[in-house]
């Protein structure tokens, strides 16, 4: 079956589905991270250890298990995400993307705050500071680690396949990889594979060169400055 798509449609849905599921992950994956890399709480350790091999988790095995979870019928019955009606949407699709950026936002997160000095944060504490107080000043201090983090997550969205080839319609969740992969499979189609490919690889490098001029625009306060 020959398929035909367009290229500006396809880049503007792997844009749309790289920064819908980034910006989910982040709203869970900050905090979270924050948490993690400021927090001496029991089971802080084995939380870490478990967003450090989610790093690892294939996508297709990912895609798998979210397929499982929302079948709606089986000889074995639905899943338990069935009555939810998700399954090869295009909802599907951000959720595997959001899963997968998850992991690596909190990971690195939770690594960027923990470099940030602990006398610049007992001080803050020692002028009075809550702890909503001191989470800001260590994202503050830790922004150029945190961009980073939603730079990998984004970059892991817009460019990972297996998950969504498993779980989503590609009528309405195909973007740059998985029209790159599917034609090229078809055989005869070298060249539209490679545009697909190459359009996706110029879209992240633009996207990851606006991101490091915002990770990179300000030099921290703290820091000596030549006059």
């Amino acid at each position: 079956m020959r398929f035909e798509y367009d290229t500006a449609e396809l880049a503007l849905r792997t844009l749309r589905i790289g920064f819908e599921s980034t910006a989910i992950a982040a709203v869970a994956g900050v905090p979270l991270g924050v948490a993690l890399g400021l927090g001496r709480f029991r089971g802080r350790k084995t939380t870490l250890s478990v967003f450090n091999a989610g790093l690892r988790v294939p996508p297709v095995a990912l895609g798998q298990v979210l397929w499982l979870l929302m079948w709606p019928s089986s000889q074995w019955g639905g899943g338990p995400l069935s009555g939810l009606g998700w399954i090869y949407t295009f909802t599907a699709a951000i959720l595997c993307q959001t899963l997968l950026a998850l992991p690596v936002i909190v990971a690195l997160t939770s690594a960027a705050v923990q470099a940030v000095p602990t006398t610049l944060l007992d001080q803050a504490r020692a002028y009075g500071a809550d702890g909503a107080a001191i989470a800001a000043l260590a994202v503050r201090e830790a922004r150029i680690g945190v961009l980073a983090a939603l730079t990998a997550a984004l970059g892991t969205t817009m460019a990972s396949v297996g998950a969504l080839l498993i779980v989503s319609n590609l009528a309405d969740a195909q973007t740059l990889p998985t029209a790159t992969l599917v034609v090229w499979r078809e055989g005869g189609r070298n060249a539209e594979a490679v545009a697909y490919g190459t359009a996706m690889l110029g879209i992240f490098l633009v996207v990851a060169a606006a991101l490091t001029v915002v990770q990179h625009g300000q030099r921290p306060r703290w820091l000596p400055v030549r006059s």
